[in-house]
């Protein structure tokens, strides 16, 4: 469909674009104080442009323009994107309810999934491919939709953390998709990690710009989107947790701060500063190593997800170990569990196997 040569013109016209159109944002921003105050809970000391998506969303839309990738749902997909994209960059400006907010990506997604690309499937070990029935899949395509863009808002705390996240999980996908030859994928992933990019060299410590809402729904979106359009076709077993292992650490944090909110009685949409990059924070690790170490970690869930992408049964299960000690691993980096616990586990273990030996 594309050659390599035609898929690096892309991604340098995006990456480009981004480079270029961010300083304009930024200059604009700054004249219509479109910016990003400082309050207790943000990190930032001084006002910081906030719609710093809209850089990411032109890049995008440059290298589209030269690839003009097809596919039978293309136009559900934009005007998903456009109105996810308007959601965000209204709440930048205005801080729209959260109850609205809700409303607005409830509606990209189902654009997308009335268009016909839904979850049709999945792949359970010892079940095979259980077809899911059609209000089925359009109710976990809007589940999935919304679900990825509100995770990759919730990590979007520090400079550069959620468009570092964002990228590893495209470069994750990307090679999946290589691995499967599924071109509409490896193509938008090119976009989108081009963009992303020339983005960055504007948002990495000490920020410039932020993403804001517009950004990091936007770049939720994508993942869930291009997720669907090659993940959950996989044939794979556990093909339907493959995208959520690519995003683990976000979803982990969403995860989190859902059961935090409960237990405090607290409205869902509350911010707080529990999230796993002020924890890490807490525990004394700078702004940059705190993104440096949760970039770290989602290259290694990226690689998990990527192993889990053409394994059999029990390589799957092995490697869904060695997920859960990267979890566990991870959240006593963050102080979330403690080493004597992780100490006391193992040597249980220990003891067991000991006892069956005897």
């Amino acid at each position: 469909m594309w050659s390599v040569t035609e898929l690096l013109i892309a991604f340098f016209i995006a990456l480009l674009t981004a480079i270029i159109t961010t300083p304009i944002i930024i200059s604009i921003s700054k004249r219509l104080n479109l910016v990003d105050q400082p309050d207790n809970r943000k990190q930032h000391q001084k006002a910081v442009p906030s719609i710093g998506g809209l850089a990411i969303f032109f890049g995008i839309a440059a290298g589209f323009l030269y690839l003009q990738p097809e596919h039978p749902q293309m136009t559900a997909i934009i005007i998903g994107a456009i109105i996810i994209l308007l959601t965000g960059f209204l709440d930048d400006i205005f801080d729209i309810r959260p109850g609205t907010k809700l409303l607005g990506q409830i509606l990209a997604a189902s654009v997308v999934a009335y268009s016909g690309l839904v979850i049709e499937k999945l792949t359970l070990p010892f079940m095979g491919t259980v077809f899911l029935g059609e209000y089925v899949g359009i109710a976990l395509t809007i589940f999935w939709i919304v679900a990825a863009a509100n995770a990759i808002n919730l990590i979007d705390g520090l400079d550069g953390l959620a468009g570092g996240v964002s990228t590893i999980a495209f470069i994750s996908i990307l090679i999946m998709a290589v691995m499967d030859y599924r071109m509409i994928v490896i193509g938008l992933c090119v976009l989108l990690i081009g963009s992303t990019v020339g983005f960055l060299v504007f948002n990495f410590h000490p920020a410039k710009i932020f993403m804001g809402d517009t950004g990091a729904l936007f770049l939720g979106y994508s993942i869930a989107i291009i997720s669907m359009l090659g993940l959950f076709k996989n044939v794979a077993f556990f093909s339907f947790v493959i995208p959520i292992i690519v995003i683990a650490l976000p979803v982990f944090d969403t995860l989190l701060a859902i059961i935090r909110r409960v237990q405090n009685k607290q409205g869902i949409s509350v911010a707080d500063r529990n999230h796993i990059h002020y924890r890490l924070l807490k525990n004394g690790y700078s702004h940059r190593e705190s993104v440096l170490i949760i970039y770290a970690f989602s290259m290694f869930f990226g690689a998990m997800a990527i192993v889990v992408n053409n394994a059999q049964l029990m390589t799957s299960l092995a490697v869904f170990c060695f997920i859960i000690l990267g979890i566990h691993l991870f959240s006593i980096v963050c102080g979330i569990a403690s080493t004597e616990r992780f100490a006391l586990f193992i040597n249980k273990k220990s003891g067991l196997n000991k006892r069956k030996l005897k």
